[in-house]
């Protein structure tokens, strides 16, 4: 669970720098930033949900 956490806090993070990528306009660092949030944000995510109920995407 703290795993989850931490992740969700470099989630967090990292939104911050996609916003502020948008107004330099560093595409590239756009996309690292994406993908970034994309990824940690999701296994976050989906970590608190299987921990906290009993869903059916959960193993």
């Amino acid at each position: 669970m703290v795993l989850a956490i931490i992740f969700l806090v470099v989630a967090l993070l990292s939104a911050v720098s996609l916003i502020r990528q948008f107004k330099i306009k560093n595409y590239l660092a756009i996309v690292f930033s994406a993908l970034a949030t994309l990824c940690f944000g999701y296994f976050s995510v989906m970590e608190i949900i299987c921990r906290l109920t009993d869903a059916g995407i959960c193993p």
